[in-house]
């Protein structure tokens, strides 16, 4: 599984950040940041979560 995001879409909200802080990080400009975009098995139900919980739909996964 690899984190996509839609750089167009993302409006620095910060909910992936809220529910998954280890993978997804904003700057100081709202600038979101994928830490490491293949997390381990162990958490991808987090990540789903946290990708599921964008209200503009600019993350997803693929694989």
């Amino acid at each position: 599984m690899r984190i996509d995001v839609d750089r167009d879409k993302c409006e620095g909200l910060g909910m992936c950040e809220a529910m998954a802080h280890e993978y997804f990080e904003l700057d100081d400009d709202d600038t979101m940041t994928v830490l490491d975009d293949s997390p381990p098995e162990v958490d991808r139900s987090k990540v789903h979560a946290a990708v599921e919980a964008c209200p503009v739909m600019a993350l997803s996964l693929a694989g």
